[in-house]
């Protein structure tokens, strides 16, 4: 007997659960998209539809953003690129592109010491991010990794060491494996002229934020504002400048191409965007990136009200309660007892309470609450 989706609440860490409203229009559009005969999965990536649906998704893009920018018109400064790669491309797409800028490098190409950036390792993504970084360039962390063992904690930024010389610097906001997040007040402050680079994949228009304060930010669709297989790059105009970018970088993956083509050097993911056109439509009508924020808040802190009021530490998380993450709450059962960790997995399951396990990395539980979730 299949189950109904009414008694399903889906925590997955990613591709996660999309609006209700957002999977009934994309079931009336699937055959014909606006009476066109023709559905997005065929349809031209240089046709006037999808052309219209291009533009239209980055309008609503920019309108949510710039109700938080400090200065009007900020997002006038970017250009929003719809890539392929995922956040793993990125990973190397960021150094390559950006590393050239690095004030270490002559004038006449000839490197007096390796092109280096600051990386802010806060969780085993933007670990993940400084070691593929590391093919092009000198990765250097502003603290030591003995400070954040287990990633349970971010140092205080006083602590840290930032290189005035770096390239870009370079941080996720939110670490999905080990449910660490930045407070939405604490936007790290490189020195000046070295931009700030945001891995967004799992927060991204969960709560407003100030564009104007990064060089260059980039999120997957899959958490809070589509389906898989398109990333969304935020690149500020100056970092385009021809030159920047490394020669050998691949120009599907360069930065300067798309956007002087509007990402469509390519065939795009055209059906992935008009699911995160839909999905921005739904935002803007639930309230914008304020009520996703208030929702975000509010079904995080219910969670973690119970886990640290359950009897006896039967739940526990060991994350410090200033940087746990609103996206992604991790947590345990008994202490870590895999046995009991087990039994509640097959009885959430029963419940309908769907992809509670932890990333097999570190193991027990964690429960995804991205903007979909009620």
């Amino acid at each position: 007997m299949a189950c109904s989706r009414k008694n399903i609440v889906n925590f997955s860490p990613g591709p996660a659960k999309l609006p209700e409203e957002v999977l009934h229009r994309l079931s009336e559009q699937i055959v014909s998209h606006d009476d066109s005969g023709l559905s997005v999965l065929e349809m031209s990536h240089r046709s006037s539809q999808f052309a219209r649906i291009l533009q239209d998704t980055e309008a609503h893009l920019r309108n949510l953003i710039e109700g938080a920018c400090e200065a009007p018109g900020c997002t006038q400064r970017y250009k929003m690129l719809f890539m392929q790669g995922g956040g793993c491309g990125q990973f190397a797409a960021v150094p390559m592109n950006l590393l050239g800028r690095c004030k270490s490098a002559s004038n006449n190409n000839t490197v007096t010491e390796p092109p280096s950036a600051d990386y802010i390792v806060t969780g085993s993504w933007s670990a993940k991010a400084a070691a593929e970084a590391e093919k092009w360039g000198k990765m250097r962390r502003v603290f030591p990794e003995a400070a954040t063992e287990g990633y349970e904690d971010i140092p205080a930024e006083s602590t840290w060491e930032y290189n005035a010389g770096a390239a870009y610097c370079y941080y996720c906001v939110n670490e999905t494996v080990h449910g660490v997040e930045f407070p939405s007040d604490w936007i790290p402050q490189p020195p000046e002229g070295v931009p700030l680079v945001c891995d967004m994949s799992s927060n991204f228009l969960s709560r407003p934020f100030p564009l104007e304060r990064y060089g260059l930010v980039f999120a997957g669709a899959q958490k809070n504002v589509g389906c898989a297989g398109v990333t969304l790059v935020l690149v500020r105009e100056d970092l385009l400048r021809e030159g920047i970018a490394r020669p050998d970088t691949p120009t599907v993956m360069n930065y300067r191409t798309q956007a002087i083509n509007n990402s469509l050097y390519n065939t795009p993911p055209t059906f992935a965007i008009y699911v995160i056109h839909l999905v921005l439509e739904w935002q803007q009508k639930k309230g914008g990136l304020a009520a996703m924020a208030m929702r975000s808040e509010r079904k995080s802190q219910l969670l973690y009200n119970c886990i640290d009021a359950s009897a006896e530490g039967f739940y526990s998380c060991s994350v410090r309660p200033e940087c746990r993450s609103r996206m992604n709450v991790v947590f345990r059962v008994a202490g870590g007892c895999e046995e009991k960790e087990a039994a509640f997995l097959k009885e959430a399951q029963s419940l309908g309470l769907q992809q509670l396990k932890g990333h097999r990395s570190v193991g027990g539980l964690r429960a995804s609450l991205y903007n979909a979730i009620k």
